[in-house]
């Protein structure tokens, strides 16, 4: 009886300290994502004859509440048990990369879903690239007396390698260069050395007319649309066109929820997803789209706090993972809405519609809090 008082004690101490301001900007970021899927996407299309799981804002909201439950659980979680299991899930993530490429599901040209049941499906890459933090977070704790050498550099690398290609050859070229940023920030954050990184530079740099003819062509036409103007040989360029619109249109103030002509007109395309942010800043101008950027600003402070408050090297590199990511995934899709960084089909973490995105950002979001509640021992005195 004494034992289970005790467990249930320490189960309060270690929430005292969740992060709730965390969690409220989380929960904004949700309603102004349902806010924009029914403006830019919903209000303008034909209700009858469709049911409610139809309805894409009532999906996304599903896949909130989903996320959400899936959120708490993991902070319930003691992080340093997923660290114990990083080698299982290193293997997990390859079954599950592996299943996708035999067996995935075919949508706009990447076979990057494994479906569930008829017309539902989800997204394995997006659980992988949160997956793999934790397995990298192991590698520079087990390292951490070795940051000298090149070895837990060059592990590291070996590790993250075979996901960052399976995603690549899906071809999911979005999520395999936020995998392979994220690895390069997290190596750069546990301390490795400046000379490794400026090899890794060196070896990009020498492997880099590889890569770019073992691109499919609307990769390089993407890039050579950003850096060479007026190129677009397949007329993929209107939708960028359509973004500048949209965001020039706002203004200081924007047109007014659900008054861009943009969107609502459908010249802009993918404007629920990829280019949301676009239809944010013609909707809410100049001075919504800061508000905006202020509020992942904010969480990503948020998760500078949990990495610095954090007891041990794997929980600190959990959350600089987590911390680098968001905001490495936020500047690649506000660059390409703006058209300052080419296409690459990444979503606006907890805004774009799409389940598989949102759950696995509120998992990583989550596994920070499991790292922040535990930061510190329980009292003595409370037990």
């Amino acid at each position: 009886m004494l034992e289970g008082n005790s467990a249930s004690i320490m189960q309060r101490a270690v929430w005292r300290h969740f992060d709730l301001p965390q969690l409220i900007v989380t929960i904004l970021l949700i309603v102004l994502s349902g806010m924009m899927i029914y403006s830019s996407y919903e209000a303008s299309l034909p209700q009858e004859g469709t049911t409610l799981f139809q309805n894409t804002v009532f999906r996304q909201a599903v896949f909130a509440l989903a996320g959400l439950v899936l959120y708490l659980v993991v902070t319930a979680i003691d992080y340093h048990l997923l660290i114990t299991l990083s080698r299982w899930i290193y293997l997990f993530i390859l079954i599950l990369l592996g299943v996708t490429m035999l067996l995935g599901r075919t949508i706009f040209g990447a076979q990057s879903w494994v479906q569930i049941w008829e017309n539902q499906g989800f997204q394995p890459s997006e659980f992988a690239k949160i997956l793999m933090i934790i397995v990298i977070a192991q590698i520079m704790e087990q390292y951490e007396g070795a940051m000298e050498s090149s070895l837990p550099f060059f592990i590291s690398a070996l590790m993250v390698a075979p996901p960052v290609v399976l995603i690549y050859l899906q071809p999911d070229f979005g999520i395999a260069v936020l995998l392979f940023l994220t690895w390069v920030g997290m190596v750069f954050l546990a301390g490795v050395r400046w000379r490794h990184i400026l090899l890794l530079v060196t070896v990009g740099i020498i492997a880099a007319p590889l890569v770019w003819f073992r691109m499919e062509d609307y990769m390089r036409d993407r890039i050579l649309m950003l850096i060479l103007p007026g190129y677009d040989p397949t007329g993929s360029s209107y939708n960028i066109q359509q973004a500048l619109i949209s965001i020039g249109s706002g203004g200081w103030w924007g047109k007014g929820w659900g008054q861009g002509t943009q969107s609502q007109l459908h010249f802009l395309r993918v404007r629920h997803t990829d280019f949301i942010f676009s239809v944010i800043a013609e909707e809410f101008g100049f001075v919504g789209s800061v508000l905006v950027l202020a509020l992942f600003a904010f969480l990503i402070l948020r998760l500078v706090r949990a990495a610095a408050l954090a007891r041990d090297t794997s929980g600190r590199m959990i959350v600089s993972g987590i911390a680098v990511m968001l905001l490495i995934q936020t500047l690649i899709n506000v660059g390409m809405n703006a058209n300052i960084l080419p296409v690459t089909g990444l979503t606006l973490p907890l805004i774009s519609y799409g389940g598989s995105s949102l759950v696995s950002t509120l998992f990583g979001l989550g596994l920070a809090q499991s790292v922040l509640v535990r930061h510190k021992d329980p009292e003595p005195d409370l037990l």
